[in-house]
């Protein structure tokens, strides 16, 4: 049987801070059994530990790493604040991003013990999620080495461009925060940033690559489908 992944649309105009809380419990509910079958001896591939898969479209929030630097934000707060953009230092991996409207954002809470405790490997199978869906669109998306998430043309000089940023934190092997995929988005909201802390690089959408403007609804689809391909899961 293929392991269960519990789906939750989250809607959208969702606000940070309230979606990053929900995945701290979800997060801490999973360690808590890992941490009570240690105890008993259990084998952690064993545990009553449940992965689930939210997606959500938040409210305009730029949102920084651990890792990052506060200079790659280039808005003063004063001009941010009017603008309507929240800000958060987050404890995930990565530099500054922005999530907003017509954004799909994907946090999975996933037991990598039930899978491969290896964040190389997961890291390039939700890029291989996000390939596979852009292929149903008729784009190629690629990876660019050194750079984690999905671009277009990134051994182009002057035309690489990224669709999907990511960013993750795992704690005891269960993960938490994940992928924000430009479907819709408003992309000026990048020119306040160095997107992921990246000089001289374009984002880009769905809607920028294809001229028009993506179903949502089909979208979210796409991407369920090939997380379970990806992963060998079913999404419940």
């Amino acid at each position: 049987m293929k392991q269960p992944v519990f789906f939750e649309d989250l809607g959208s105009e969702q606000t940070y801070k309230a979606i990053w809380e929900y995945q701290e419990i979800l997060l801490a509910e999973n360690v808590n059994h890992k941490s009570e079958a240690r105890k008993s001896s259990e084998n952690v591939s064993d545990t009553e530990t449940i992965h689930r898969l939210l997606f959500v479209e938040h409210k305009p929030v730029y949102t920084l790493g651990k890792s990052g630097d506060i200079s790659h934000v280039l808005i003063s707060e004063e001009d941010r604040e009017r603008k309507g953009i929240e800000f958060f230092k987050i404890n995930r991996g990565g530099d500054i991003t922005f999530h907003g409207p017509g954004q799909l954002v994907g946090y999975p809470i996933f037991d990598l013990d039930k899978f491969k405790t290896d964040l190389g490997w997961y890291l390039r199978s939700l890029e291989e999620v996000i390939i596979l869906t852009m292929a149903e669109y008729g784009l190629k998306g690629y990876r660019s080495a050194g750079e984690t998430g999905v671009w277009l043309d990134p051994d182009v000089k002057g035309k690489e461009r990224k669709i999907c940023a990511m960013g993750i934190r795992c704690s005891r092997w269960i993960t938490m925060h994940g992928f924000a995929f430009n479907v819709n988005t408003n992309l000026n909201y990048f020119n306040y940033i160095v997107p992921c802390g990246i000089q001289n690089k374009q984002v880009t959408s769905l809607e920028q690559e294809l001229g028009c403007k993506v179903d949502m609804k089909d979208l979210k689809e796409k991407v369920k489908r090939n997380f379970e391909n990806v992963f060998d899961v079913e999404v419940i």
